[in-house]
């Protein structure tokens, strides 16, 4: 492969709403975060240095080819000879935090070595081939993280199988905002998983999930998607009120005083960004300048503003 034709960047990802509550088929809003990307490259110095998590990901691929279980035409040949010349992807994506590195990574590998034409593949098909892609890093994936960083586009969740680009409304400029808060620890998706799942088992916590978690995530979309931030504002609060209380586990604890403060005084309300645990917390004010002074030992990074 030439080795100038390894340029081409995939994004980063955020889940703006549906964390946990799409395993309740609730819908979900991701868009693409340009902050952060990752390229196929080459070491410019020419060493050739193996990449232990491409080599394993490459006996993946193969194992599936064997089996017949890969649903795509991989070039599985040019994709080994790259990693015995040194292919790595170059990333700025921080690992385990939520954003979608594994998804970045899966995204650039297919658009590189998958061999149909990926034009005529429709959305439900790449988010098929990208949930048995990622499935290596994660035991089990969605596909959507990749979907997110191939298409470069927001994607809304209906279903299962109900999901495409949509388009992000154009806020009136103000004070408030979405930020990010970076609690600068990372975490494993999976275990936060498994422990969802194994509280959606209790009759009463899945009947609060479908009931109360679902239409108030579903009220934070049609909220953000229609741009009525005063509405927003209220719902995005409810939500941050049942994570606290019924997803405390997922909160780090070094955050959870800094969570309820949110909630009691007003001016800020923080939610999950993806599984939890660590990674990024997102939150919302009506303030967001005064909200920078107030959380000014932490780090804030603003999502957009209205």
């Amino acid at each position: 492969m030439s080795r100038s034709v390894l340029e081409k960047k995939f994004y980063s990802k955020v889940l703006l709403f549906g964390e946990y509550s799409v395993i309740q088929h609730s819908m979900g809003l991701c868009i693409p975060y340009t902050l952060f990307d990752g390229k196929l490259t080459f070491r410019r110095d020419n060493r050739i240095v193996i990449d232990p998590e491409f080599k394993a990901f490459s006996l993946y691929i193969n194992q599936l080819v064997d089996t017949n279980q890969l649903s795509f035409q991989f070039d599985s040949t040019s994709f080994e000879f790259d990693i015995s010349q040194g292919l790595y992807f170059d990333s700025t994506i921080p690992q385990g935090y939520g954003v979608g590195s594994s998804g970045a990574l899966v995204a650039a590998i297919f658009d590189r070595y998958e061999q149909e034409n990926h034009s005529t593949l429709d959305i439900s098909k790449l988010k098929k081939i990208f949930s048995q892609m990622e499935s290596h890093f994660h035991g089990a994936s969605s596909g959507i993280d990749p979907l997110i960083s191939y298409l470069n586009s927001p994607i809304l969740i209906k279903g299962k199988q109900d999901l495409g680009p949509v388009i992000i409304p154009n806020f009136p400029k103000g004070p408030g905002g979405i930020f990010l808060l970076n609690t600068k620890r990372s975490r494993k998706t999976e275990p936060l998983v498994n422990l969802f799942l194994e509280k959606s088992t209790n009759s009463h916590f899945s009947d609060l999930c479908e009931n109360v978690l679902v239409p108030i995530t579903n009220d934070c979309i049609n909220n953000f998607l229609a741009a009525e931030t005063k509405l927003l504002l209220e719902n995005f609060k409810l939500l941050s009120e049942f994570q606290f209380e019924y997803l405390s586990p997922m909160i780090p604890k070094l955050y959870r005083d800094l969570w309820i403060e949110g909630i009691n005084s007003g001016g800020y309300s923080l939610k999950l960004c993806g599984a939890g645990g660590g990674g990024f917390l997102m939150g919302i004010t009506s303030d967001f300048q005064k909200v920078k002074q107030v959380l000014s030992a932490h780090e804030l990074r603003l999502l957009l503003s209205f």
